[in-house]
């Protein structure tokens, strides 16, 4: 029988969870109690305890109801309960989990579902769904579900809401725990970044790999992209990674709208996974339609790429600070990874009688990548094609297949 796994502060809404309990159990399903509260629990006894939990996040429960410091203690159920899901799953008791909060329950739910594997149902009713839900969602595949009235007793309202989620919860598990998992002749994954300025190296790439009996899964480098890239590379549902564009970069050192974050290009190499990266469109940060582009950048190289997207050309100094910052997250990989500098030019607008051509720029990139790779244990590769070049494309996705035959060795 399927197994749900219920979350949450049971303090403060363990009437609600002991509802929600009962229903799914009318639904078919196991249903195990974790309880995220710090104070002792109302309504019902939870199968795994706040003691247990707090310890799992290491803190101590007595410690965390003396301190009274809400946000410490959010932060450690936190941990404490994504650790308990995490053991949960491992040993099979969980095909499903359902959360219920505010704020401070949204955050704890957050981040105990975070490190499950995508594909695992992840369920919140929230009080806060009704307005930007990234910060609770990140890059995972996340459910949240607006409350509409607080989460404050079983009344004619949140009876029909929490029956929906109950009900969802309860079927989504079913649905996980009958499906296989992996499928004979299931091929390996990779990941690939693209961006329209670098979409012909993408393709030519994934074809060769596909030739080669990988299934690719590409990400749009829009900031989300890049972070869904990074959070299926810390899964460890990926063979490799082909990080041909790594613009969200430029997004987060210069102040553009798509950064995917500081820790952009960082989880394959912590986790071992083979990586072939490349400074694919480190040429340009993203703007908005051209009347939203901060007015100190008013002066700069900027190409209107449609009306809803304006590009900025990077400095030379730019680049020689983005190529520092990608030769030390290489520098840093624990896994096999290499640097491919396609010396040609580095997007669609960076060649030849394109408005982002600055040989001196990428010049100054280039250098950085050398100087910072120098004696470390990433093999740098420097073509002299322009990325969307179909040989460097072939070539990059290659060498990674090499990398991941010799990571299988």
């Amino acid at each position: 029988m399927p197994t749900v796994v219920l979350v949450g502060t049971l303090d403060t809404k363990g009437h609600e969870y002991a509802w929600l309990r009962d229903r799914i159990r009318d639904l078919g399903c196991d249903v195990l109690t974790v309880d995220a509260g710090v104070h002792a629990p109302v309504g019902t006894e939870p199968d795994v305890s706040n003691t247990q939990v707090a310890r799992a996040g290491g803190a101590d429960l007595s410690t965390l109801r003396a301190d009274d410091d809400r946000g410490s203690a959010v932060a450690a159920m936190g941990e404490g309960a994504a650790g308990v899901l995490a053991q949960l799953h491992a040993t099979g008791r969980l095909d499903g989990v359902l959360a219920l909060g505010g704020s401070g329950g949204s955050s704890i739910a957050a981040r105990a579902v975070r490190d499950l594997p995508i594909g695992v149902p992840k369920l919140i009713v929230s009080t806060m769904a009704a307005g930007d839900v990234g910060p609770y969602v990140g890059a995972k595949d996340v459910a949240m579900s607006y409350s509409v009235v607080d989460i404050s007793g079983i009344n004619r309202l949140s009876r029909q809401i929490l029956d929906n989620a109950a009900a969802s919860a309860a079927g989504t598990a079913q649905a996980y725990a009958s499906r296989p998992h992996t499928v004979e002749g299931d091929r390996p994954l990779v990941a690939a970044s693209m961006f329209g300025v670098t979409t012909p190296a993408v393709e030519a790439a994934r074809a060769r790999l596909e030739e080669l009996g990988y299934e690719v899964l590409v990400f749009h480098a829009t900031g989300a992209g890049g972070r869904a890239l990074e959070g299926l590379a810390e899964s460890g549902m990926l063979a490799g990674v082909l990080d041909l564009t790594t613009t969200e970069l430029a997004d987060d050192l210069v102040g553009g709208v798509l950064s995917a974050g500081p820790d952009r290009l960082t989880a394959a190499g912590r986790r071992k996974v083979p990586q072939v990266v490349a400074p694919g469109a480190l040429d340009m940060v993203n703007f908005g339609p051209s009347d939203t582009v901060p007015p100190q950048f008013a002066e700069r190289n900027l190409y209107v790429h449609n009306p809803t997207v304006t590009l900025m050309r990077t400095t030379p100094d730019e680049m020689d600070e983005l190529g520092r910052r990608v030769a030390t997250k290489l520098a840093a990989a624990d896994g096999p990874t290499a640097m491919f500098v396609p010396l040609r030019g580095v997007s669609a607008l960076d060649s030849d009688g394109q408005p982002f051509a600055d040989p001196e720029a990428d010049r100054r990139c280039f250098a950085a990548l050398r100087a910072g790779l120098e004696s470390t244990r990433v093999e740098l590769v420097e073509l002299d094609r322009h990325i969307n070049d179909e040989s460097f494309a072939t070539t990059a996705a290659d060498r990674l297949h090499t990398m991941i035959e010799g990571a299988l060795t």
